[in-house]
């Protein structure tokens, strides 16, 4: 059946701010232009829009035509400010943007391992209150979370996971106390870093692939046709229980030691390269792993060197042979700290290997967003939850933020 009239101006209107947000600021002849639509229906909803406060004329556009210069229109970015919290074992880090998701303020505050959870708590809520006033929000509209751990798909929260911090848990209920009205959203750190290569990054030509997250703790963030999935119980890409050869021991239900994270966390890559001889000036705020992986890729050519990072691809591949098999996505993005720093020399050898292992075809690439992934994920994931609101849900939604 064809859309009711009311209908019809909905997704309309819902398809322009789309452009608006995407393209950025745009004329009515433009607009005219992207969606098809006839001169006077761009008229209509450009009126509606204004008059609802969402859009307003922010330029004239010097067009070649006669006539006098043509309104460029774009969205009201004072609508809403949102907040992304990037949760680590060790801190912190915050950004405050406008609804749009134009960065306007951003800090971090480290956290030390001996540090009550009541402080950290308090450190991090006192942050994200600072950073906002810094950006001149009175009030924020959505406030996005990465974290590590479990996410609870009935109830959205952080599920209490054995090794995390008490205060990762507490702080959701604190910004929310001390934030009124606040949407608060919690994601696992891995499927925010996902979208956001997805959006931006290295899989944005994707619409399924997998991200292996290569960090403290190991994990994976699956996107199947454009849309991340999570599982029946939020766990879907734990994949550091994964039981592999070369442990020793299996995993237990509550210790992941013994599957795939003995072979490619942390800890058991610095222990790879301690036994090659590897030494490196540990970078801030990330795992000493990460240093050597990255000392090793900048001084190829001498054995202990390329000797750790074979062994190390081999390790890798044998996590992300198993994740080919069972979906076949195509795509294995390396994420992470040590991914990262493994860049393309490191994901070139773990794509060379897995031809070897799986008869399914899959590209390796390095992550292109940097120490920056999770945070971009988060404001992605607080942009599309405050524009919904504000906007309405977009028609034809198709699952990528």
């Amino acid at each position: 059946m064809p859309a009711s009239p009311s209908t019809a101006r909905a997704i309309n209107d819902r398809l322009a701010l789309s452009l608006l947000q995407q393209e950025g600021p745009l004329t009515a002849g433009r607009l005219k232009q992207l969606t098809g639509l006839s001169r006077p229906s761009v008229a209509d909803l450009v009126e509606r829009l204004t008059a609802a406060g969402l859009i307003t004329v922010v330029g004239e556009s010097g067009e070649q035509r006669r006539g006098p210069n043509a309104k460029v229109y774009g969205i009201v970015v004072g609508l809403a400010h949102l907040a992304a919290l990037d949760v680590r074992t060790e801190g912190v880090s915050v950004v405050v943007a406008d609804v749009v998701g134009e960065v306007l303020a951003e800090a971090s505050v480290p956290i030390g391992d001996d540090t009550g959870t009541g402080p950290a708590v308090e450190q991090a809520v006192a942050l994200v209150e600072r950073v906002a006033k810094e950006a001149g929000a009175e009030r924020l509209h959505t406030v996005g979370i990465g974290a590590p751990g479990l996410i609870d798909p009935a109830t959205g929260e952080l599920r209490d996971t054995g090794g995390l911090p008490v205060w990762h848990r507490r702080l959701v209920a604190a910004l929310q106390e001390r934030l009124p009205g606040t949407r608060v959203i919690v994601e696992n750190e891995t499927n925010l870093a996902a979208l956001a290569e997805q959006r931006d990054g290295a899989a944005r030509d994707r619409d399924t692939f997998v991200l292996l997250w290569l960090g403290h703790g190991t994990g994976a963030a699956v996107v199947l046709d454009g849309i991340l999935r999570r599982g029946a119980s939020g766990g879907t890409g734990e994949i550091g229980f994964l039981p592999v050869p070369g442990t020793g021991k299996l995993p237990s239900a509550t210790d992941c030691a013994g599957g795939f994270h003995s072979l490619a966390g942390a800890a058991a890559v610095a222990r790879l390269a301690g036994a090659q001889g590897l030494v490196a000036v540990a970078g801030a705020h990330e795992p000493y792993a990460a240093a050597l992986v990255r000392e090793a890729v900048a001084t190829p050519g001498l054995p202990a060197h390329d000797g750790f990072l074979d062994t190390l691809a081999d390790r890798i591949a044998i996590g992300a042979a198993s994740v080919v098999a069972v979906l076949d996505p195509g795509c294995v993005v390396l994420g992470g700290e040590v991914g990262r720093a493994g860049g393309h020399v490191l994901a070139a050898r773990v794509e060379e290997r897995l031809a070897r292992m799986s008869p399914l075809p899959a590209q390796v690439r390095a992550s292109a967003l940097g120490g920056g992934a999770v945070l971009r994920g988060a404001l992605l994931t607080a942009r599309e939850g405050a524009q919904e609101e504000l906007f309405g849900a977009p028609a034809g939604r198709g699952g990528r933020v």
